[in-house]
């Protein structure tokens, strides 16, 4: 038996029942990722494993550190042959780690492979795949079809002019490609160098001087207007901890002005004019039935070496332990009180917080919307198997399992698509295991519907993206 056999991580004959029945033809709606939309818009053809594999995987490029691999064969001057065969020796020191069964998933889902991946097998693997890569099915957009994707939502700059969305959706391409609003770096008066560059950018996308709070504030709403228009419907922010210190908009005029002179921020002066800035991308997303995700907790380009040799995003973040609770509540609340509340996503980074994120979700159901406050998918490093067992049992516990929205990728690649595979067959294998243990029916009308609705049907309702 291969390794990725069809029944893969299901352990019992109800849950390989669940997932082969009401999950594996389920379609793909990636509501979170980083794939470049220019990627899709010019139908990219891959030339090798490294290029669709390697070329932007930083949790990757982590395992390879970790293995003692120079720096040359991870983000260096190698060539893309010798940073494969780099991943390829590294991968069996990957045992017990989900890339070890995400190499293996994705090998067999896009090339048909069964062989592990090693030193000796790589040569043969590297050659199959780069003619299997010459195919049209192989494209970018062949690639979105063969995996059943109805819809992706990529990671965007509001300062971005979304020109490669514009194009996939003026060539017909039937599936969606949306943009998401990401605002974060408006928050960031505590870098003043990079801000006000950043500022200024903004004042030239939105056609608004960026020269007062309000003026900042009006050119982001006139750019969520824009995103809007192509699509849009959800917005993204990465942060430490919620920002919940409102203050009147003359003392955020003071922080505004003060760093507009390049003086930085202080850490108070930080939280409190990124206070808000969310509550005003909070009540936009409101006034047009967007979804806003928070994405919590983690602590990022903590190697400043490497941070300032190569860049952000490399693989050296970390979890961190940041006070959740308090904050978050604050912000939700600030925006319930208003009646400004939009549908929310919270993604948990630090699995010590799981309760209080499942908590928190159901604080702010409101009777109008099912599942309204999500506690999101396992996030980062916890989207492996344990760590959704984890977010699946503490959701189940504390609120309602079967309005979930289910899984997204979060990845920078085209091959992660077998990750919902991965996901699926988790809750299948959960699910199987209650219905075998006597906790809950063996009523595939009841289990079986709810497995379809985490799926994929849930998210579709839930966001309101335009879907074919």
């Amino acid at each position: 038996m291969s390794f990725i056999h069809d029944d893969f991580l299901l352990s019992t004959k109800a849950a390989s029942r669940l997932y082969h029945t009401f999950a594996k033809d389920e379609p793909i709606l990636d509501y979170h990722n980083h794939l470049p939309p220019k990627d899709i818009a010019q139908n990219r053809q891959f030339k090798n494993l490294f290029e669709i594999w390697l070329e932007g995987d930083h949790y990757k490029w982590r395992a390879l550190r970790c293995n003692g691999v120079p720096e040359e064969f991870i983000t260096g001057n190698a060539s893309p042959r010798d940073k494969f065969m780099a991943w390829a020796k590294t991968v069996p020191h990957t045992l017990r780690n989900p890339l070890y069964h995400w190499t293996h998933l994705e090998l067999k889902r896009y090339f048909g492979i069964d062989t592990l991946l090693n030193e000796e097998t790589a040569p043969a693997i590297w050659e199959q795949t780069e003619a299997a890569l010459a195919s049209p099915e192989m494209s970018a957009r062949g690639i979105l079809r063969t995996q059943k994707v109805k819809a992706l939502c990529t990671t965007d700059d509001p300062i971005d002019n979304l020109a490669w969305h514009q194009k996939c959706a003026a060539d017909g391409f039937e599936v969606g490609v949306y943009p998401t609003f990401r605002p974060d770096k408006a928050l960031a008066v505590h870098q003043p160098e990079a801000w006000n560059a950043w500022c200024d950018k903004l004042s030239a996308a939105s056609g608004i001087e960026v020269k007062t709070f309000d003026t900042l504030l009006r050119a982001l709403e006139r750019r969520h207007d824009y995103f809007h228009d192509i699509g849009c419907r959800l917005s993204d922010h990465g942060l430490n901890t919620a920002h919940s210190r409102f203050i009147p908009d003359i003392r955020a005029e003071n922080i505004f002005s003060k760093a507009r002179r390049g003086k930085a921020a202080s850490e108070q002066e930080h939280d409190e004019f990124a206070s808000n800035i969310m509550l005003h991308v909070g009540r936009l997303n409101a006034a047009k039935g967007w979804t806003m995700q928070l994405h919590l907790g983690p602590v990022r380009n903590n190697n400043s070496r490497l941070a300032r040799e190569i860049g952000a995003d490399v693989g050296c973040d970390s979890i961190g332990d940041w006070p959740q609770a308090e904050p978050l509540s604050r912000f939700l609340d600030q925006l319930d009180t208003e009646n400004a509340l939009p549908n929310t996503v919270l993604y948990n980074v630090n699995p010590t917080a799981n309760y209080v994120f499942g908590t928190m979700a159901g604080n702010f159901a409101d009777g109008t919307t099912p599942g309204k406050v999500q506690f999101g998918s396992g996030w980062w490093f916890v989207d492996q198997k344990e760590g959704m067992e984890w977010q699946i049992n503490a959701l189940s516990n504390l609120g309602l399992l079967s309005r979930f929205i289910g899984m997204l990728t979060d990845s920078r690649s085209f091959m992660s698509f077998p990750r919902h595979e991965y996901f699926r067959r988790t809750l299948c294998n959960l699910l199987g295991s209650d219905i075998e243990g006597g906790l809950i029916p063996n009523d595939d009308a009841l289990v079986g519907s709810m497995v379809k609705n985490i799926c994929y049907a849930n998210a579709k309702a839930y966001l309101g993206l335009k879907v074919a």
